[in-house]
């Protein structure tokens, strides 16, 4: 289409005129460059960062990077003291946490409740933990909002989540909740058939729901309740050591046979189906709201151009008349075009990677069911930078051809 001929002309005649520029009129240009290329990037980065928010508190508050769980038609991983030593074994794991898991009702305020009163109870899941293994692979301990967080020798001692109690919880139409329920209170726990008062002696807030409506004793004390003394657990969370691909070390256990006995999963795999969905829905909407801000761009550019070639007909005419190739002025402007939009995308990468991403990692958005986050894969902005330049090109080119196609003589003229 253009000749290198004219494309080194075209070069000469854009840094000149870019040179010769008004400082402010440049500066406009890209800072618009600059705001389109945030919307591009940043609107479905947080769009996306909303669901990613609840899928990095699944891996780090309940799944681990990989977890390690009983078979659909067992109640239990069978040889549990073996599959958890091969994992400690591989140099890629940092920490595991077994966990022994069963349904059971808790009740409270037993002790004054008259014989017509309704039961205070509540269904949920009770865990068995090693609170130190739990702590290094989840860091529950920080979840603590009320109380404090179990140690290896609290028996008789359980850690309830948030949505169990009546006062942090109102959804009471669709779950049961237990009232007047605080570290320090005492609560009957009921699982396998067998009953232990226990006492509270912290509580938990998680934003993934699951996690806040579960109930954790030490492991210990939960076998024996249960009647398991071999060993075997419900599932084992595993984090890895930092770089590692969760992949890798689920391979590495198929290999070792534990798919025998357990289903591995990598804690994406492990996801619920529906924050996959949500992800790719948020990811559309963000690329059409983006799709707005790219067609406002490359709008703004072809005013731009046009007026600035408008106003320079004259000039164009002239360079035409001394046998520059029209091919050439189009040129100019193209590489005037892709100035503005790399210049922009210059600026808006710096602000996304070295101020944005930083910023919300730092400070998440709260959100009630996650801490929302910028999700900004560096491919996928190049991509965009790509798109940014292109419709910018086209937005610069298509006025410039529409002024240097006009006569030579009527555009030295200034005639219509």
């Amino acid at each position: 289409m253009f000749s290198a001929l004219n494309l080194r002309i075209g070069f000469f005649l854009a840094v000149r005129q870019i040179k010769r520029a008004s400082l402010w009129t440049t500066g406009l240009i890209v800072f618009v460059m600059v705001l389109t290329f945030l919307n591009l990037v940043v609107v479905s980065g947080v769009l996306v960062g909303i669901v990613q928010g609840s899928i990095d508190s699944h891996r780090t508050q309940d799944t681990g990077d990989v977890i390690v769980s009983s078979l659909d038609d067992k109640k239990y991983i069978e040889n549990s003291p073996e599959v958890i030593g091969i994992i400690k074994s591989l140099p890629q794991v940092k920490d595991a946490s077994a966990r022994y898991r069963l349904g059971g009702t808790l009740e409270a305020n037993y002790k004054t409740r008259k014989e017509t009163d309704k039961p205070n109870i509540a269904v949920t899941q009770i865990i068995g933990i090693d609170p130190v293994a739990e702590n290094n692979v989840s860091n529950m301990s920080k979840n603590i909002i009320k109380g404090e967080y179990l140690s290896p020798d609290d028996y008789d001692q359980i850690v309830l989540g948030s949505l169990l109690l009546e006062e942090d919880f109102s959804f009471n139409a669709l779950f049961a909740t237990l009232k007047n329920v605080s570290p320090g209170v005492k609560i009957r726990v009921n699982v396998n058939g067998v009953q232990r008062e226990v006492t509270v002696k912290g509580v938990f807030e998680s934003k993934v729901q699951d996690i806040s409506r579960n109930a954790y004793m030490i492991d210990s004390q939960f076998r024996s309740i249960i009647g398991r003394n071999d060993g075997n657990v419900s599932e084992i969370a595993i984090k890895l050591n930092q770089g590692i691909d969760p992949k890798e070390v689920s391979e590495a256990l198929v290999l070792s046979g534990v798919d025998e006995v357990a289903k591995i999963k990598t804690y994406y795999e492990a996801q619920p189906q529906f924050l996959k969905d949500v992800i790719k829905t948020f990811a559309m909407l963000g690329n059409m709201l983006s799709s707005i801000g790219l067609a406002v761009a490359s709008i703004t550019i072809f005013i731009v151009i046009f007026i600035n070639a408008i106003t320079r007909r004259k000039f164009i005419g002239i360079l035409k008349g001394i046998g520059i190739n029209g091919k050439a002025i189009e040129a100019s402007y193209v590489f005037q075009s892709i100035f503005y939009a790399l210049c922009g995308s210059a600026v808006g990468l710096v602000l996304v990677y070295a101020v944005l991403v930083p910023f919300f990692i730092a400070h998440p958005i709260d959100f009630p069911f996650s801490d929302g986050i910028l999700v900004a894969p560096f491919d996928q902005t190049i991509f965009r930078v790509g798109l940014l330049v292109l419709s910018t090109v086209i937005a610069g080119y298509i006025p410039a051809r529409m002024i240097v196609r006009k006569n030579t003589l009527d555009s030295i003229l200034g005639r219509n």
